[in-house]
């Protein structure tokens, strides 16, 4: 088992990396512009043995899946600047992270919304506010069908 907690700069953005988890369980990146949201998905994870990076928008996703490569990532789509919607659609062109599944964090509940995300490429969804065990759930099931 090991705990690190890495806090860095880097192009003007300051991005986290946490881990409390084998080096071998699975990478989960946490996009949310809110602090608190953000925080208490990655503790959760961390409690279920999930290893976690953490973006607060969509280009430090980006920049992250693309070194990282997680194994899913959960992906507010209201973040400021460049969206999750728009992020996703990044993701999945780029060959490097296209096999990556998106778990979207949202909350915007209307079917619109969870067709939109679909169509940029989320695998999965989850509707705020999301109690943390939902969201393991979710993770979960992606890593699981990812890995089929």
């Amino acid at each position: 088992m090991v705990w690190l907690c890495l806090t860095a700069s880097a192009k003007g953005h300051t991005l986290h990396f946490r881990m409390a988890a084998a080096l071998d369980e699975p990478l989960v990146l946490v996009v949310d512009d809110y602090d608190d949201a953000r925080e208490m998905y990655a503790e959760s994870l961390l409690v279920y043995g999930f290893r976690v990076a953490e973006a607060a928008n969509g280009l430090q996703a980006i920049e992250l899946a693309r070194s990282l490569t997680p194994d899913v990532i959960l992906m507010d789509l209201s973040l400021p600047g460049m969206d999750g919607w728009e992020a996703t659609r990044l993701l999945k062109a780029d060959a490097r992270t296209m096999h990556i599944p998106v778990v979207a964090l949202t909350g915007h509940a209307l079917s619109s919304a969870l067709d939109r995300a679909r169509a940029a490429g989320c695998d999965r969804f989850v509707v705020k506010p999301a109690l943390p065990d939902t969201v393991v759930d979710e993770v979960r099931q992606a890593i699981s069908r990812k890995r089929c």
